[in-house]
């Protein structure tokens, strides 16, 4: 069973920088889930709508906001996947 499909409220993205982009937004964090096939991790986000509508924006170049707060959550969650 795919990991998308365990809970349809949540948005699930292997992506690092698109999920520390979603992280930057403050859309809460839920877990960090490792993939059943391969060595990659699932980042886990509340609010499906919400995390869809900013992961739009940030595919689609149109997102704007404190680059800061965005290296800060490239660093938060590279910590949280790669603490031992």
């Amino acid at each position: 069973m795919e990991i998308e499909q365990k809970n349809p409220s949540y948005f699930y993205t292997k992506d690092l920088y698109e999920a520390a982009w979603l992280y930057a937004s403050k859309i809460r964090l839920i877990n960090i889930e490792p993939s059943s096939n391969s060595r990659n991790s699932w980042f886990v986000f509340e609010n499906k709508k919400i995390s869809q509508e900013s992961s739009n924006r940030y595919w689609n170049g149109e997102a704007i906001g404190d680059i800061k707060l965005y290296a800060d959550a490239i660093r938060s969650l590279k910590d949280r996947l790669f603490k031992t």
